[in-house]
């Protein structure tokens, strides 16, 4: 997810959610070397998994898509901010045992942690937040439908920022196809009504968050000799230490822990966002970014199934349909350059 990735600039611009919702260093560094042969020195994320690459691309997907049904049930019971630090300081705590245990260091130099607090505050932090305030007044389906609009915003971001990406028809088509979907998603003829545009705004705003955080990572980290797991349990500890700072300033220590929302963020840091980026990376590492990114057009399905089973949210026509459109606008824009 969402937090979630989502990749920095794998073969093209893309989600993680991711997301994702997922750390953009790292990310870069995989597909950079994901044609090449290992360094002598084994990555501390690339080593080979015992279970077949297929499997843990599943999990993936259902890690992902429960997400925004975790980051609802938390917002139950507390504060955005806090299932935000939450959820950041779970997700750090997974990596730091990882780290630990495969004997990691943190990266050394300032240059590289002034990066790295530019890329958790537009990567982790504040899409992390915009999530959760937004889905304080729109369902999960609707913030899983708009996560999956990060591949359009990177296209057209990527078109302005990076001069090596060069437009072609058919990304051209799919950036205008997925915004289409966009637009029907929100039901636009409807003059947007029963809408919370102000939830919604946020959504969007936090999937915007994610490419803009990509780009910079790509102009600044993506040849960085520290290794992926280094880079990203950096990234994540900076993003929580950015929460720490904010969130006792903006919300009151809660005076009870109801058990679900507590587990709920527990989860969303645990799994969403620690082992989720140990398993995308390993998948970019063993069968590349194009198949590894694919997760990206599962996540609003299953969010969307979530939201409908187990949380009662209801659908108009619009919403499937208008999802349906925005990833086949997103699938276009990830296609090669033609040549």
């Amino acid at each position: 997810m969402s937090y979630e990735i989502r990749t920095a600039k794998l073969d093209v611009m893309s989600t993680a959610a991711p997301t994702s919702r997922t750390s953009a260093p790292a990310a870069s560094k995989a597909a950079s070397r994901a044609s090449t042969p290992p360094p002598s020195a084994p990555s501390a994320i690339a080593r080979r998994p015992a279970l077949d690459w297929r499997i843990r691309f599943a999990v993936l997907a259902l890690i992902w898509g429960f997400s925004f049904l975790l980051i609802k049930l938390g917002t139950e019971a507390y504060a955005p901010f806090q299932v935000t630090f939450g959820r950041l300081l779970f997700g750090t705590a997974v990596l730091a045992v990882t780290m630990a245990v495969r004997r990691e260091r943190l990266p050394r130099g300032l240059r590289t942690w002034g990066h790295l607090m530019v890329a958790a505050f537009f990567l982790n932090a504040l899409p992390f937040s915009l999530f959760a305030y937004a889905e304080l007044t729109i369902p999960s389906t609707l913030a899983g439908i708009c996560n999956a609009t990060s591949p359009l915003w990177g296209m057209a971001l990527s078109l302005v920022a990076l001069s090596e990406d060069r437009p072609t028809r058919r990304r051209v088509a799919g950036l205008g196809i997925g915004f289409l979907g966009v637009l029907t998603v929100l039901g636009v003829w409807q003059g947007f009504s029963g809408l919370d545009v102000t939830g919604t705004a946020m959504a969007l705003l936090a999937s915007l968050s994610y490419p803009v955080g990509w780009i910079y990572v790509r102009r600044t980290l993506a040849d960085s000799a520290h290794s992926d797991l280094s880079l990203t349990g950096a990234q994540l500890l900076l993003a929580t230490l950015q929460l720490a700072v904010v969130t006792p300033l903006f919300t009151t220590l809660p005076t009870s822990f109801p058990v679900v929302p507590l587990l709920a963020v527990a989860a969303l840091g645990a799994l969403g966002t620690g082992f989720a980026m140990l398993l995308q990376y390993g998948l970019v590492a063993e069968v590349g970014p194009t198949t590894a990114t694919m997760v990206t057009y599962f996540i609003p399905v299953i969010a969307t199934a979530a939201g409908v089973l187990l949380l009662n949210e209801r659908l108009g026509w619009n919403t499937p349909v208008g999802a349906i459109v925005v990833l086949a606008g997103a699938a276009l824009t990830q296609s090669r350059r033609q040549r």
